[in-house]
Parts: C-alpha cells; sequence; structure tokens
C-alpha cells in the first residue's frame, strides 16, 4: 500500500464543485458525511438532488419513498408525473449539444438548438406512425447523433427503447429483440471499423424474417448505402423520408409516472437468452444526474467523452450527461484507427474536459507505447474515468505516469442491472493506487461472506443493503417476477447481491476482483456462456461446450472448453468454423481466445455444467461442493493445463 494517494483534489476546484455547493447549506464537511447522510435519510437525500438538479416535471407529488425498507418493493416518487427527454432537453442555443466522429470518415457537430429540431421532427414522425406509450422502438446503431436523436424522441412519448451495436450477430440480435416486440427497427446502412466499411442489408433482411412485429424498418444513412439498403428491406425506408414534412416546432412531451419504462437493456444469458431488464424513467434521471452531477461532477461547461458502443449500458449512461447540459463527444469505430492517438487526437481538438474508457483500452494504449503526456496537450482533461473490468494498480501508475498527472483517474463499477454505479470516484476524496474511491452517494454497499457477515479487508461478494431509485422497474416476460428475485435476491433475502467480488479498503475505498458468478467479462464486456453454446452447439463435431473467463493479463479472456465427437478432430479448419459461427451468430466480442478440447466436462447431479467449479481449478483455487458434482473426476482434466500459462 502507498503511503501517500496518487491523486488528491485541488482545493479550489473542490471548492467550487457541484458537490461542495450542495453539501454547503446542509452543513456537511467532508465526502464522508454527505454519503452517510445519502444512505441513512433517503428520502431526504433524493428530494435534495431532484432540487438541487433543477428537475422538470408536471408535479413531484408529497410521497418520495414508499415501502423503503423492502427490496425490491420499495417505490421512489410514486406521484411525480414527468418525461425523461424533457430533462434532457432543457437547453435550446446554439452551442455545441453532440459532436461525433466517425473514425476518419465522418465528422458533425449539432447544437441544442439543432437537437431539439431533430428531437421534435422524430417525435411527429413516430406519433404519425402510430407510435404511443409503451410501444417499444429498437435500434442497431453506431454511437452517433441520430441514435441519441430517435432515443430521446421515443422517450418523449412515452414509447420503450432498446439498441444494439451493429456488429452484434443475427442470433444476438433476435435473442434480445425478438422477446420484447419491436413496433419499429430503426438501423445504419453500415458502419465502419479499423477502415472497413461493413454493410447492414443481408444482416438486416435476415433479421426482420423473424421479427414479425415490426412495421416500418428505418435506415440511417451513415456509410451512403441507405436508399439501397431500405430497398432491400420489408417495408423498409430512409430515416430522411421517414421524417418528410414534419415540423420541428417545440412539442408536447408526455408526462408519465416515475416508474414508466424508459429502455429494456439485456442480462449476459448465463443460463439461457439474455433476461430483459426494463428500467424506469425517474430511477434512471434521479441515479444519472446524482452520479453525473455529483460523483462525476458534470457541469455544462464540460465536453464529456464516453468511449462506448449503444450495445453498453455506458451509452445510456453517457446520454444522460444532456441533463446535466454537457456537450457530449460521440465516437463510433476502433479506438486505434487510424492510429493508437486517435482518442487523445479528438481530446485536444474539442477540448474534452472528461474522458470515460475501460481498463482494457487504457492497458492497450500502455502495450501500444504511446505516452501521451508527451504526444498530446489534454489541457482540459480534469478526470478519466474506468469500468467494464477492474482496473490494475499498475494501469493507475501508468495513467498517472503517461497520460496525466494531475487528473483525477475514477475508477467506477456497477452494472447493466442498475444502469449505473454502486461505487466510483468523486471530487473530494483522495484517489488511492489500485482503489475506487468509494460508494456513490445513495448507494448503501457492502461486502459480505457467504453467511451474509460484513466484511472488511477481505474478500467477499458486493452487495446493496438499502434501495436505490435505478433498480430495474421489472424483468421483461417475468410475471410473477421470480426472474427478477432470483437474479439478485435469492443469495441473501432483502438483499441486493451483484455476483461481484470486492474488498473494502482501510481507506474506505473498494477494489473489484472480478465476477463471482458464472458471467464473462472480457474487456469489460458482459458475456452470457449460453450465448456462445447457443452457436457452438451448431457445429456437427462438437457435442458439449464450457466457458469461462480466465484471469489473464489485468483483464479477463474467454476460453472454450469442447467435448468433440470420438471422431472428430480439433484442427485448424475445425478451429476457424468454430469461431467463425460464433462471431457470425453472436458478436466478434464473443469470440474465445482459447479452445481447448477436453475429454469431459463435469456437471452437477441434475445435469448441468459447472462453469464455476472449472474457472475456480483453472485459477489454482479449492473447489466448493464437489459433493454436488456428478463427475467430480473431470475436474482434473483443468488442472495446471500449459496452453493456458500462454
Amino acid at each position: 500500500m502507498t503511503e501517500r494517494p496518487l491523486w488528491t483534489p485541488d482545493p479550489a476546484a473542490a471548492a467550487s464543485s457541484n458537490l461542495q455547493r450542495f453539501m454547503a447549506p446542509r452543513g456537511f464537511r467532508s465526502f464522508e458525511e454527505v454519503l452517510r447522510f445519502s444512505i441513512e435519510r433517503p428520502e431526504a437525500f433524493w428530494s435534495a438532488v431532484w432540487d438541487f438538479c433543477e428537475v422538470t416535471a408536471k408535479t413531484r407529488g408529497a410521497r418520495v419513498l414508499v415501502d423503503g425498507d423492502r427490496m425490491p418493493g420499495a417505490k421512489f416518487f410514486p406521484d411525480a408525473r414527468l418525461n425523461y427527454a424533457e430533462n434532457l432537453l432543457r437547453k435550446s442555443d446554439d452551442s455545441d449539444a453532440l459532436i461525433f466522429r466517425g473514425e476518419d470518415q465522418v465528422r458533425r457537430r449539432m447544437s441544442w438548438a439543432e437537437l431539439n429540431a431533430a428531437v421534435a421532427r422524430m417525435h411527429r414522425a413516430l406519433a404519425a406512425a402510430g407510435i404511443k406509450a409503451g410501444d417499444r422502438i429498437c435500434a442497431i446503431v453506431p454511437n452517433m447523433p441520430e441514435s441519441i436523436i430517435a432515443f430521446l424522441a421515443a422517450s418523449s412519448l412515452g414509447a420503450i427503447w432498446s439498441s444494439c451495436s451493429p456488429d452484434f450477430g443475427e442470433r444476438g440480435i433476435l435473442d434480445r429483440f425478438g422477446q420484447i416486440g419491436p413496433r419499429i427497427l430503426i438501423s445504419c446502412d453500415g458502419y465502419f471499423y479499423a477502415g472497413k466499411t461493413i454493410r447492414m442489408a443481408a444482416k438486416l433482411a435476415n433479421v426482420l424474417k423473424e421479427l414479425p412485429s415490426v412495421e416500418r424498418a428505418l435506415v440511417i444513412d451513415y456509410t451512403g448505402q441507405a436508399a439501397e439498403t431500405a430497398d432491400a428491406l420489408p417495408n423498409g425506408e430512409t430515416l430522411a423520408h421517414f421524417l418528410e414534412g414534419h415540423s420541428a416546432a417545440p412539442i408536447s412531451f408526455a408526462q408519465l409516472p416515475f416508474d414508466h419504462p424508459l429502455y429494456i437493456l439485456y442480462s449476459s444469458g448465463t443460463t439461457g437468452i439474455p433476461k430483459c431488464i426494463v428500467h424506469g424513467a425517474g430511477g434512471i434521471l434521479m441515479k444519472h444526474l446524482s452520479e453525473h452531477v455529483l460523483n462525476t461532477d458534470t457541469r455544462p461547461s464540460d465536453r464529456l467523452f464516453y468511449f462506448s458502443t449503444c450495445g453498453w449500458m455506458m451509452w445510456n449512461w453517457l446520454v444522460s450527461g444532456l441533463a446535466a447540459g454537457a456537450t457530449l463527444l460521440l465516437y463510433d469505430g476502433s479506438p486505434f484507427h487510424p492510429s493508437e492517438r486517435a482518442l487523445f487526437d479528438y481530446a485536444d481538438a474539442e477540448g474534452m474536459t472528461i474522458f470515460g474508457t475501460s481498463a482494457k483500452y487504457i492497458d492497450a494504449v500502455k502495450k501500444s507505447g504511446l505516452q501521451p503526456r508527451q504526444t498530446h496537450e489534454l489541457r482540459n482533461l480534469r478526470a478519466m474515468l474506468s469500468t467494464g473490468s477492474p482496473l490494475s494498480a499498475e494501469s493507475f501508475d501508468f495513467v498517472h505516469e503517461a497520460i496525466k498527472p494531475d487528473m483525477q483517474l475514477a475508477s467506477i463499477s456497477g452494472g447493466t442491472d442498475i444502469c449505473g454505479c454502486f461505487v466510483g470516484g468523486n471530487p473530494l476524496s483522495p484517489v488511492w493506487r489500485g482503489e475506487i474511491q468509494g460508494p456513490m452517494l445513495g448507494m448503501a454497499v457492502d461486502v459480505y461472506d457467504e453467511e451474509g457477515k460484513s466484511l472488511r479487508g477481505e474478500k467477499g461478494e458486493l452487495v446493496c443493503v438499502r434501495p436505490f431509485p435505478s433498480m430495474p422497474v421489472m424483468f421483461w416476460n417475468d410475471p410473477d417476477g421470480a426472474k427478477y428475485h432470483n437474479a439478485y435476491f435469492a443469495r441473501f433475502p432483502g438483499i441486493w447481491c451483484h455476483g461481484d467480488f470486492a474488498e473494502i479498503t482501510a481507506h474506505g475505498g473498494m477494489i473489484i476482483h472480478g465476477r463471482s458468478d458464472a458471467t464473462l467479462n472480457p474487456g469489460g464486456v458482459r458475456i452470457g456462456t449460453a450465448e456462445i453454446y447457443a452457436q457452438v452447439e451448431q457445429v456437427p463435431e462438437v457435442d458439449e461446450a464450457l466457458a469461462i473467463g480466465q484471469d489473464w493479463d489485468n483483464d479477463v479472456r474467454v476460453v472454450l472448453f469442447v467435448r468433440l465427437k470420438p471422431d472428430a478432430v480439433l484442427d485448424e479448419a475445425l478451429l476457424a468454423r468454430i469461431r467463425k459461427q460464433i462471431r457470425e451468430g453472436a458478436s466478434p466480442r464473443h469470440v474465445p481466445a482459447k479452445i481447448l478440447r477436453v475429454a469431459d466436462i463435469p456437471r452437477t447431479k441434475s445435469g448441468k455444467i459447472t462453469e464455476l467449479a472449472v474457472r475456480d481449478v483453472v485459477h489454482g483455487r479449492e473447489v466448493k461442493n464437489k459433493e454436488a458434482l456428478a463427475n467430480p473426476e473431470a475436474l482434473e482434466l483443468f488442472r495446471e493445463l500449459p496452453e493456458l500459462k500462454t
């Protein structure tokens, strides 16, 4: 443990921070004091956030928290009526709202006035198409202005949004959108990655064959092939044609209940097709305002960037930065095209103030040999945010030594399940090497042992012991709430158990050590094993498969074990076919780093394969509950494999 923190807040900056302005009238003198207040007095805290952030609503209502002792079951602001999009579009001047780069192919910027006008046109076009509150609008889109415009227009009407990135395979798209019955599907005509242009027409045509609920397929012109792509689709038309004739005059935003569904995100699908996580508009707005304005200190003068696709919840989080009045810097494509300088060039050119990325990206920059401190000015950059996977202590060193020494490094951690963070940064506390600064405001996080006892300085299960606004409203197609309950509350009744190994440090910070469940997390992208199995099982030579995440090189890599038919050989040709099947059927992110043949796969007495036990063996950890296995001897096939040491 280092004797001194890597970073301490500049006193003048801390004194002028949003959080200090929030604390001062209430007499709080430290982050610890306001954190305690936010946890012990949730009604007072969330009411204060509403007022401080000047939430726009038809009515707030008198009640702030009902059934606050129930989790799930607690209700925040049950009498409120508001609209999420209205709160993101409060500015309408000529300053920048969105700045976009699509690799080195496309550069655009859009003012607040232009953004409001574009949302208004889309709002009216959707209304004319018969879209109403509760209808689903799905999108296969890059992180570009049209994606944000369509999302805000959908939410202005109370329609429910759901998106994924265009590199998803057909099955990956259908496993998600096929469950929720969208009336409209929006897509790009293609996208750029590493200098290549990838067309979408064939994939879209195949997807639409299996989405009979889609009445209209709208194609965004990104690569210059929109008209041609739309012509190839049933009910296809260009987005430009869809918008023709619709006014850009100000609109009336639907005033909806606090828990009205805003969007549907997806679990990683470890035991089947992904679960559909429904997030409420009010809960997301309040949680994101708290995280942006108070914890991240996002201000209207900020240029906020997060490297994300529309298939990761950090895109949803980034969009909410508009509610803080910030300019969003959008980027789509490879962060290393045309070189490893790409995102730092962007930061310099646009005066980026907050640089959000993943631990994987930071490690990749380090390995590239780039020293941004020497090659770029980064004059305005005051904070770098990192999430997706645990940030190693060595990466903390690299950021401060090679990128910007006086910059706050805020490692943050949360999940799709809450579309926000349990722990992260704040502008008032020091940053210690290898540690997340502490809990986010309003989050009563703890670390439990197997018996549900609180731990300090030891690894255990990350839990949250009190309700918070961005808990899911429900899971789609889960009428009795059983899937929702089993996902988070089966381990410790009434306590949210997140599935992360975590440790509370002597400084009151936190270290995340990775997943404690079977979810794979390479490069911070959560992947369900079932999605991999669904593809591998289509390869005739494969009888059975098992996938784990192996801790490797400060990240996680996917390792796939296959049990083949007796006469099959795992040669280069078969390896290539397995990878191709997974890449095209799921996504490039699902492709394993290693594929190994094994003679047997351990399973429970009820016939389920045991990913966690195999993962423990691979990492040299003790396997618990061996008595539950039907063939425990199979575990030895995975011990000390030389192929997993390189």
